[in-house]
């Protein structure tokens, strides 16, 4: 199939990457857009990987009030230079996250953040619903594994369906970014404050 310059055009919009990146991806996938952009993500992903333990110190700290002023947040993302900190994609990125934190109240940014007594309590809780449940013993170890990752996904920042798409966790996101901007992208830290919260 002819590779043809408004294809290349389409996909480089679709995904950043560079023109000759984009037809041969094109050209490998014999002209299946769809499968020129799984390719192009899994490449992406693998320079993203590359670059997670590269020192990201610039970045943004990002205000965010939600309309009535009932919701606040303040948000810091990093990454390498001060010339990406101002690239509009990644000022993009720092609201979206932003607006998602706002929405969807995460505690902690990864897993491993999560307090041990928290995740002990929650495991006894989902250990003694499978029992109730009628299920054998053996398997509910699995079965609590499994209520654990959505666990995560409901107080984990990283692990959460992006607000705006839900195909797409706030990792994947912050991976997107990383592979198309060419550096480490980092949340370092939020806080979010609700009016009137811990006051009753």
């Amino acid at each position: 199939m002819k590779i043809t310059t408004e294809m290349v055009k389409e996909l480089r919009e679709a995904t950043g990457a560079g023109v000759l990146e984009a037809k041969k991806a094109l050209e490998a996938s014999d002209g299946d857009f769809e499968k020129a952009v799984d390719a192009l993500r899994e490449k992406g992903l693998a320079r993203a990987a590359k670059r997670a333990d590269r020192e990201a110190s610039e970045g943004v700290i990002e205000v965010y009030a939600h309309p009535g002023s009932r919701v606040g947040v303040i948000l810091e993302l990093n990454c390498e230079t001060d010339f990406v900190a101002r690239n509009e994609m990644f000022q993009s990125l720092a609201h979206d996250l932003a607006l998602h934190i706002a929405a969807m109240s995460p505690r902690y940014l990864r897993p491993e953040d999560v307090p041990q007594e928290e995740l002990d309590r929650e495991m006894d809780v989902l250990r003694a619903q499978t029992i109730a449940e009628g299920k054998p013993a053996e398997i509910a170890d699995k079965i609590v594994s499994g209520r654990l990752s959505k666990f995560y996904e409901e107080i984990c920042l990283l692990e959460q369906p992006f607000v705006k798409d839900e195909k797409s966790k706030i990792k994947d996101l912050v991976a997107n970014a990383i592979s198309t901007l060419g550096e480490n992208v980092v949340v370092r830290r939020f806080a979010r404050y609700e009016l009137g919260e811990g006051l009753s």
